[in-house]
Formats: C-alpha cells, structure tokens, sequence
C-alpha cells in the first residue's frame, strides 16, 4: 500500500511540476508584450492585465520585457505557443525574408485566411529625405524609421496569414527593431534603385514599381498600403487618419474597415479614452497614381509627447501593425 501511495504521489508531482513549467516562459529577442503573449494564446484583455499583475517586479521600468527573464503565464494560457498547436502544423509553412533581420527573417505562415490577396507596402519617405523629424534629449526621431519598422511588422503578420507581400521601400540592414529611439540611415531604397531628393520622381517611383507589380500579380485582391507620421504642434495630440481616393470605392472600404478595427481596439484597452481617428478623401498623389485600390495612413504626431509613445514603444508599434493587419483581413473578407 505505501508503495502505491509513493507512485502516485512521484505521478501528481511530476505533474505539477509540468503543470508549473508550462505556466513559464522567456521571451525572444524583439518580443514585447503582446507578441510574447499571443505566441502563447493568452494575448486578451483579462489576461494582458493578469501578466502585468503577477510579472510587476519583472519588468522594466516602461513595463516592457527583459531578454532571458523568465516570466509567469496568466491562468488559463495555453501551454503551447500558436505555431506549435496540432492544428497548425498540418498547414504551416516557413517563409525566409531577409527584410525582417536575423531574429524574424523565418516566417511561419500560420493559416490561409489571406491567400489570394496580394498587398504593396510602402513606408513614407526614406533615402535622402527623413519626412518628419521630432527630438526627445540627444534623439532625433525621424518619420522614415518608424513607418518602416511598422510596415515591417505588418508585412510579416500579413504573410503569416498566406498573403503576398511587396515591400517598395528596403532597407537591407534595419530590420525589425525593438529599440525606442530608431537608428537613421539614408540607406532606404525603392526596391533596390536609389531614392530620387526630388519629391515628385520620388512619388512617381514608388507609384510605377507597384503599378509595374500588379500587371504581374495575379492575385484577385490587390490593396497598396502607405504608413506615414504626421509634424504638428507639441501640443497637438492626435489619433490615427485613414485617407483614401476621391472615388474609390475599395479603397474607402479598406480605409473603413480598419478604421473600425482602431475604434475597436481602442474601446477594448483604453474604453474610457475614445477614438478620434477619422475616415476621408484626399488629394494624395500615391493615391491618385496606383493601380490597386489604397489606404494612406498617419500613425501620429511626431511632435507631440503622448503621440511618441505609440511610435518608439516596440509593443505599440507591433499592436499598430496588427490592428492594421486584422482590419486588412476583414476587407479581404467581405
């Protein structure tokens, strides 16, 4: 009898000790917050506000993670990262794209939801211009990094979901980055040709690369997506602004959808703030000059201190990206 006794206690702690080491885990280089949770299926409201509750003392003082930390899972997470799950595995396949860097070059394409839909990226300016430029101490914040940095991350979650993906503007050695205060480079090009100064043959080249693109793709659904930053004054916080053509039809339904993703989000993790982004047409040249139907973003103002922080946090960027990835999901589903 104690025998018995003594194996079923060795099973019951063999699986509490399971139990506990599934409960754990450390983050990867590049992971914020949201990233780090959503591998493990716990990526909710509830559960976001369990992991900072239980991982306080763990984290830094911006609360985002440290590299090699090991962190506790909320209750109820699953214990299997996303891409590991039973049901993945039968579908997925690793894309490699250099783009990314090192740490995110492998990309696991964890479903079909956007197979047939085929998206041109382009991130505003780069090259010999900066765009917008904002200061905080010895940093100089230059628009051109952070909108690719955040066409990056869109990039890699649109593939992940089986779409095809054109980035027009390049930089060959940035990649992904999780630093707040983004390195400036004039490396950027337009899909390997230089970056003319002047700002119409720059338009017009981007313009023609992805025209040049789409009388090649034969993807049914095809949508080119511009991320800029706005330059205001200090003093002028601002939410997120969707512009599309005058006249067109589909690029007013994209512009639509994700700005109804933003709203969405916005009232699931600030419900007390608002959302004062704003759908409309305009007299944009990108716009005007594309084949396929297009969305033009402003991500903020560069200028403004609050603004800032949903550029230069790593974990906002990636959420920006995502929200603009799921609103980019519903259009191609309707």
């Amino acid at each position: 009898m104690n025998k018995i006794r003594i194996i079923i206690l060795i099973f019951l702690l063999a699986g509490y000790a399971t139990a506990n080491a599934q409960q754990r885990a450390k983050p990867k280089e590049g992971d914020g917050i949201m990233s780090f949770l959503r591998r493990y299926n716990c990526n909710t409201p509830a559960l976001r506000k369990e992991f900072l509750r239980i991982n306080k003392n763990k984290l830094t003082k911006d609360g985002g993670l440290v590299l090699g930390r090991t962190y506790i899972l909320p209750t109820g997470s699953a214990t299997l990262p996303e891409s590991d799950s039973p049901q993945r595995k039968k579908t997925q396949r690793t894309i490699s794209e250099p783009l990314f860097g090192k740490a995110h070059q492998q990309v696991k394409v964890i479903s079909d939801e956007l197979k047939g839909a085929c998206l041109y990226l382009v991130s505003g300016h780069g090259g010999p211009d900066p765009g917008a430029i904002g200061r905080v101490g010895k940093y100089e914040l230059h628009e051109d990094e952070y909108a690719y940095d955040i066409i990056l991350r869109l990039g890699r979650s649109l593939m992940q979901r089986g779409a095809t993906v054109h980035f027009i503007i390049q930089d060959a050695k940035d990649g992904i980055r999780s630093d707040r205060y983004l390195n400036n480079s004039k490396r950027e090009t337009c899909m390997g040709r230089p970056i003319p100064l002047d700002q119409l043959a720059r338009l017009k080249q981007r313009c023609d690369a992805i025209n040049k693109l789409t009388w090649r793709d034969k993807e049914r659904y095809k949508r080119a997506v511009f991320i800029h930053v706005d330059s205001r004054g200090k003093g002028d916080r601002v939410d997120v602004f969707f512009y599309h053509c005058k006249g067109s039809r589909f690029g007013k339904r994209l512009a639509d959808n994700i700005h109804r993703t933003f709203d969405n989000k916005y009232d699931q993790h600030q419900p007390n703030r608002g959302f004062y982004g704003t759908v409309s047409e305009r007299n944009l040249y990108v716009l005007k000059n594309t084949t396929p139907p297009a969305v033009f973003l402003e991500l903020g103002n560069i200028q403004n201190a609050k603004d800032r922080q949903r550029l230069i946090l790593e974990s906002n960027r990636q959420a920006l990206a995502d929200w603009i990835c799921q609103g980019i999901v519903k259009d191609f589903k309707q």
